[in-house]
């Protein structure tokens, strides 16, 4: 292979240096290339995998490091990742505004996994902190001095403790960064060796983002020096470069933490895009599966870039690559859980790896490969077994799998052949890739079926056909270098330095001189980070992107600079073409600016094929072998890439051979080489129909599961994307799920727990109103409905519901969207009366209303509706958009179920729905056997019981839980709908399965469930219930773990603060501590149970109110003692610089959290309002208050209880 070059008398070395194997592209004087792969880590032999590969090289050709004249050398490496993975990084101090010393831990207040009752949370990066004396305000008022002197002293302590890196993040500091630069100056003359600095790392707004990123830049620059260091000095004088997070080349001395963290993954995009690009495509979706994980991105033209990633835990807000990772590859383990197929995502790693690498490791889809003939012995590499000198052992991969399908007939599952098993793993593998796929492409708005499938990764090339099958593409490209074209993406890149900066101010005529003034200075300061020579500045090129959003949103986009009329009509076409709608009402302001300057000089050495003649004839085969394919044993063709032809014709089935990768060309599509020396597969053969009927077959159980989830998960997308509120599009306050024609739950994306387990009897509600009525849904029908005595939660929490038909017009599925509005009427701005006592002071109540017809928005009769007297919703416009936005995802909904009912029929699906309620119930009985009778009763702070009985049958597969004992319903607002109440119970009983089942109605089907009618938690009508959704369900969630004696009391509260004035409304739910249960400790500052919504960013809050963020930190020591502690409450503190009213709904402020077995109780909650002098009143558990300017609002939120014996597990 030979590559054209400006430079041919000197070597070049694109390296990419991965977790278990490092790539070496090696260009030779002469413009040919050859490849080298090594172990990244083999101390035996070298100290570095980098270093060693081009030694290989060169000794190969008669030289060495010193000798042979080096042109170049390009590093992407996973140092920075792997560091941030194990946290093995530099000890670091985290030097932040006083009151603030816990945000980045906090960071949005959610639980990653929403069903853990031994919730876990990645440990900081930090080290120590330094709380800083000093504010400055959004506005860049200075309301506290930085006090130097105190300062110093800090930050002295912590490097008389041994601490050598530091990070300053302080608020606000993105756009006034005066004391930023104070204190490194401090840090400087005290020896710190690195400082990072926030508005110098991440000049942008959000100082959790902000501050990640500048933690993880402290913690992995020192790291990152001293592997350069190391290979520099190794190399001498030869020019060392690196891959960055964001695609572009940086020199090693400018090599940073923040930019580090994707630097392997980037060069393969990189090398997508450019190879793509010179076959003529300029569509392609990436699609880069390897040993553990598949990588997929989506470039059309330009590449695509995420502002904000989170990985390993850490929020990292500088620009890296859009890549979209999947926990499947050729190591990932396929198991039987004892009703459906598993893929992952456990990996087997390279140690042991696949059963067939003769170590003892698990089966794998490799070794799927392997049965199906698709892998062959005699074609993969001789580099196993004891002396590293065997090849892959078949009958090994075998084995494993006979040991599945015996499991699966002692569990009375189907009698399957190894070949079936092999190709239902692939498939369902297949069906996790091809979402993974979905999610940046069809989710964003983009047609898959007109873009090319890009194959590259060792594990890709025996999947692309059927991925790209799954998705309706009709073309593949697999590049000469597709094993390791990540290291060629390395030789294929330019070097680069992107600058942003926050503006946040409006578009309008103003705004021209401010972003001439800023592009011009960010510009300068890009070019002059290239570290250019004076003559190759002149000519270096600049890209500018201005992010443009609608005022009080986060939602921003990218448009090319122009005149501001311009970029307003840019900004709405893009808007309605990405969201689906415009808000002409609403203010555009520009969010940021971004300027990325590029050298100009020959960036892509272009890797391309020896010129062939071509033949245009099929070429004979080295050897034919036997395939399983498509359910059938065949003879397929092997063909060594190396002896094909440019425009030889490869007809399916066919294997394609080479060094470091091997492709099946599957049956339907044909193959050929094109003039850079590019295997294109296209297909010829129309959408096969797909093999399915009625039966619970194991393979297609979890495919199913996988598809009805996708369905919700997409449908969520939608809402998000679409609506206005802030509630739903930023707090993520929204749930969104798929039900079979009688309403019951079969697959719900992870959203909201409260909403999940009641959305069924809203559906159900609606289905049994049109009963009544004796009224036919149709196509194009939707309806809405928030009471909770027909189905609901608490009014702002609107659902939309509407049928989903298959060809013939059979109603075989609903979809549901519910969205928390922001107002919907009632005695309060948001709807949210700590005082009320009737529904109807709670907001309009909508019982069950036709919002659709016939795909018509029934606008006017909604306009009607909403402004119901005595208490309208404030703002129907609003309520409207939202009402949009969750029509949208339901219209998603129904689209991606109809899909399903054309490809594999509705009877089918209607079955696997079935199955899926089967599967959950058989899950849950399983866990019921360890289930011992329980009572246990919780008291709230208005004196209110919730008695709660469990007690299992003889069988130990049913269990009873009786609410007799619990309080009667109240003349407040602490009523839970049954719905709220049978929400609680479902999410309890999943929380009992540790395995990822989906949460649908059969997880209640062992379950009898006894409420009576009347009490608190299944009240009637007129009873106000909003506390009884947010605040009586966290008590139920107790009260039956208190039953099964699993876990101590959680905080028992969402903590509801809301405030607001003619021109703001505001409303937070605020975390706290988590019970401990046996064997671990509870969790601290953390969403639990009912809710898991996100907090606003404290520069984001206090630019958008006017309102001072002075305190959010853990509460410590407020969780309960024992030797298994209760996670603690936080502290917030929020000081109002203008008059404002203000409400806070919230329990266990007299009640503590309890603990169990002897566990201490958590802390009581505290609610304070301090005013202007200092002076502070301890308020009640639910208040109204009528604030003054400079008035604050301290809510400090309960601990978890404490658990005092150890279990056995």
């Amino acid at each position: 292979m030979s590559i054209p070059s400006e430079v041919d008398t000197a070597w070049a070395f694109w390296i990419d240096r991965g977790g278990t194997f490092t790539d070496v592209v090696a260009r030779r004087p002469d413009g040919v290339c050859e490849t080298r792969k090594l172990l990244s880590e083999n101390p035996a032999h070298y100290a570095d995998a980098a270093t060693a590969g081009i030694r290989a090289v060169l000794e190969a050709h008669g030289e060495t490091l010193h000798s042979a004249n080096i042109q170049q050398v390009r590093m992407g490496t996973t140092v920075a990742t792997n560091a941030l993975l194990e946290r093995r990084g530099e000890p670091t101090l985290l030097a932040i505004t006083q009151g603030h010393a816990d945000a980045l831990r906090i960071g949005h207040q959610t639980r990653p996994r929403l069903f853990d009752r031994n919730i876990q949370l990645p440990p900081p990066l930090y080290a120590e902190v330094a709380e800083i004396r000093e504010r400055i305000d959004a506005d860049g008022n200075i309301s506290t001095p930085l006090d130097e002197a105190e300062a110093r002293r800090s930050l002295q302590a912590a490097y008389d403790d041994g601490l050598r890196s530091v990070a300053i993040v302080l608020l606000h500091a993105y756009r006034y960064p005066a004391h930023e630069l104070r204190l490194a100056r401090i840090a400087k003359e005290i020896g710190f060796s690195q400082i990072s600095v926030s508005h110098e790392v991440s000049a942008l707004i959000k100082l959790v983002g902000r501050g990640d990123t500048t933690v993880a830049d402290a913690y992995l620059s020192p790291l990152l020096r001293r592997y350069v260091q190391g290979v520099q000095k190794e190399l001498g004088n030869t020019p060392l470069q690196f891959m960055q997070s964001n695609g572009g080349l940086v020199d090693a001395e400018n090599f940073r933490g923040r930019d580090a963290v994707l630097s392997g993954p980037a060069g393969g995009i990189v090398g997508m895009a450019r190879t793509a690009e010179i076959a003529g495509l300029d569509r392609v979706i990436g699609f880069d599966m390897g040993g553990t994980s598949t990588d997929v991105s989506h470039y059309a033209g330009e590449f695509e870039r995420r502002l904000e990633t989170e990985i390993a835990g850490v929020k990292l807000r500088t620009p890296m690559m859009d890549i979209h990772t999947v926990a499947a590859g050729g190591g990932s383990v396929c198991w039987f859980d004892g009703m459906r197929l598993r893929v992952g995502p456990q990996s087997a790693g390279a140690s042991p790896g696949p059963a067939c690498y003769r170590a003892g490791g698990p089966m794998t889809i490799t070794d799927c490969n392997v049965v199906l003939g698709k892998i062959q012995a005699s074609l993969f590499p001789k580099a196993f077994g004891s002396g590293a000198d065997q090849p892959i052992d078949p009958d090994a991969s075998a084995r494993r799998l006979r040991e599945i399908r015996d499991a699966i007939l002692q569990a009375g599952g189907e009698d399957l052949s190894e070949q079936q098993l092999a190709e239902g793993f692939i498939r369902i593998a297949v069906e996790h890739m091809a979402q993974a796929i979905k999610q940046i492409s069809i989710q964003r708005g983009h047609d898959v079926r007109d873009y090319c499938l890009v194959s590259f990764g060792g594990a890709a090339g025996q999947h692309a056909c059927l991925v790209a099958e799954a998705l309706g593409m009709r073309k593949v490209m697999i590049h000469p270098f597709s094993g390791v074209l990540s290291a060629c993406g390395m030789g294929m890149a330019q070097r680069s330095n992107i600058q942003q900066q926050t503006l946040d101010i409006p578009l309008d005529a103003n705004a021209s001189d401010v972003l001439a003034q800023t592009r011009s200075s960010l510009e300068k300061q890009a070019i002059a980070s290239l570290t250019l020579s004076p003559q190759a500045a002149l000519s270096a090129v600049t890209h500018t992107r201005i992010f443009l959003r609608y005022a009080g949103t986060d939602s921003s986009l990218a448009i090319e600079p122009a005149s501001i009329n311009e970029m307003h009509a840019a900004f709405e076409q893009k808007h309605r073409a990405r969201f689906g709608f415009i808000a002409s009402d609403k203010p555009i302001e520009i969010e940021m600016i971004s300027v990325e300057a590029l050298e100009s000089s020959h960036a892509a050495a272009q890797p391309q094929a020896d010129g062939n003649a071509a033949s245009g004839t099929a070429p004979s085969a080295s050897e034919r072998v036997n395939c399983y394919l498509r359910g059938e044993l065949q003879s397929v063709p092997v063909h060594h890439r190396k002896h094909l032809q440019t425009s030889s014709v490869l007809i399916g089935p066919a294997i394609v051979s080479e060094d470091n990768a091997t492709t099946l060309i599957e049956p339907g599509w044909h193959g050929r080489l094109d003039m850079q020396g590019n295997l294109i597969l296209d297909r010829v053969a129309d959408e096969r129909p797909v093999a399915a009927d009625a039966s619970a077959y194991p393979i297609m159980r979890e495919i199913f599961n996988t598809l009805f989830m996708a369905v919700a998960e997409q449908m969520g997308e939608a809402l998000q994307q679409t609506a206005h509120s802030v509630n739903i599009k930023e707090r993520l306050d929204f749930s969104c799920a798929v039900f079979d024609a009688e309403g019951a739950l079969i697959a719900n994306a992870p959203h909201i727990p409260v909403h999940l387990g009641s959305m069924g009897d809203s559906v159900r509600a609606v289905i049994e109103g049109r009963r009544k009525e004796n009224i036919s849904v149709r196509p194009g029908d939707a309806w809405m409905l928030n009471s909770p005595y027909n189905g609901g939660t608490h009014l702002p929490d609107i659902t939309v519901i509407a049928p989903v038909f298959d060809a013939q017009q059979n109603c075989f599925a609903y979809v549901a969207a519910r969205g928390h509005h922001a107002d919907i009427g009632g005695m309060t701005p948001g709807s949210m009366p700590p005082q009320s006592k009737r529904i109807d002071e709670e907001g309009i109540c909508i019982h069950d209303f036709q919002l659709m017809k016939a795909g018509e928005l029934c606008e006017e009769q909604t306009r009607d509706l909403l402004a119901s007297p005595p208490w309208p919703a404030r703002n129907p416009d609003k309520n409207l958009a939202d009402l949009r936005a969750q029509l949208a995802a339901c219209a998603r909904g129904i689209k991606e179920l109809s899909k399903l009912s054309e490809r594999y029929g509705s009877d089918v699906v209607c079955a696997y729905m079935r199955h899926s309620m089967d599967n959950a119930e058989a899950s849950v009985k399983r866990v019921l056997q360890d289930i011992k009778p329980g009572h246990f009763a919780c008291v709230m702070d208005n004196g209110a019981r919730i008695e709660v009985t469990i007690k299992p049958d003889e069988s130990q597969e049913r269990i009873s839980i009786d609410f007799h004992g619990t309080s009667e319903q109240q003349h407040n607002n602490f009523n839970a709908p049954l719905s709220v109440t049978r929400a609680a119970v479902l999410y309890v009983i999943r929380t009992l399965v540790e395995d990822d089942i989906p949460l649908n109605d059969g997880c209640l089907r062992p379950v009898d469930l006894i409420i009576p009618q009347g009490c608190m938690l299944n009240p009637v009508a007129p009873a106000a219930v909003v506390a009884g959704n947010v605040e009586t369900s966290q008590i139920i969630v107790d009260a039956l773990y208190g039953a099964l004696d699993l876990l101590a009391a959680s905080q028992g509260s969402m903590n509801n603060f809301t405030f607001g004035n003619s021109e703001h409304q505001y409303y937070e739910t605020i975390c706290g501590g988590t019970g401990a249960g046996p064997n671990f400790d509870g969790c601290s500052a953390v969403h639990s149970h009912m809710t898991n919504s996100r907090l606003t960013d404290a520069e984001v809050l206090e630019s958008r109110f006017p309102v001072r963020v002075e305190q959010f930190s853990i509460r410590r020591n407020s969780g309960g003692s024992g030797q298994f502690k209760g996670g603690d409450g936080v502290v917030r503190k929020i000081r109002f610089l203008e008059p404002m009213s203000a409400a806070i709904l919230s329990n266990r402020r007299r009640v503590a959290p309890h603990g169990l077995e002897g566990g201490e109780p958590g802390a009581i909650g505290k609610n304070w309002l301090e005013f202007a002098n200092g002076q502070r009143r301890q308020l009640d558990p639910t208040v109204q208050l009528e604030l003054d300017a400079n008035n604050a609002v301290m809510i400090e939120t309960p601990g978890g209880g404490a658990m005092k014996m150890n279990r056995p597990q």
